[in-house]
């Protein structure tokens, strides 16, 4: 009798302890669509950033890892806004100027993007849109090789991957292009 009663407060149990953030972290971002932009153009004003390092969570909260992604961009190019949302920071963190904003209709509690290393151009408080304006990308020296844009993601202080919130179309490259076969020789063999 006695596992008949606990059966229906283990399985309570079990459902209160998986965090918050095991939902997929896209949810409620934008919509559920994804974010409509990237935060910053790819070097040398191309259409869409590379990523130089890419989203390595730490095995555990204290251990060394990548909490966000580097997006190779120019010195001075725009750091615009991907959603909109409010500004909760705007500031300098160790030297380097941060901005972070919590996006509308991101869900509960909601997802904060922080962008480094800025000349910040908002003010806390600030309601953005998608594409305002947040700052442009500081000069070095960076924890990159060459000039990048450090885009992070939090959702209940447990670190996302931002890439995935983006919306799908904008992680691929584009539409394949099939080559002319006339006149190609086959392989030997």
């Amino acid at each position: 009798m006695l596992s008949v009663i606990a059966s229906p407060l283990v399985v309570l149990l079990l459902l209160l302890s998986v965090p918050a953030s095991a939902a997929p972290p896209s949810e409620g971002a934008a919509g559920g669509e994804g974010l409509p932009l990237w935060p910053v153009p790819g070097a040398d004003g191309g259409r869409r950033p590379a990523v130089d390092r890419a989203y390595d969570p730490p095995p555990a909260p204290w251990r060394a890892g990548h909490r966000g992604v580097d997006l190779r961009t120019d010195a001075g190019a725009p750091v615009r806004a991907a959603g909109p949302g409010r500004v909760t920071f705007a500031g300098q963190v160790a030297g380097r100027g941060v901005v972070t904003v919590e996006l509308d209709g991101s869900g509960t509690p909601p997802v904060r993007i922080t962008h480094e290393p800025l000349a910040v151009a908002v003010t806390t408080g600030d309601r953005v849109a998608a594409g305002a304006l947040l700052g442009t990308l500081a000069a070095g020296p960076g924890h990159c090789a060459a000039p990048c844009l450090h885009w992070g993601a939090t959702r209940d202080g447990a670190y996302l991957d931002p890439l995935t919130l983006l919306r799908p179309d904008l992680l691929r490259a584009g539409p394949s292009r099939l080559l002319p076969t006339t006149g190609v020789p086959l392989p030997a063999g």
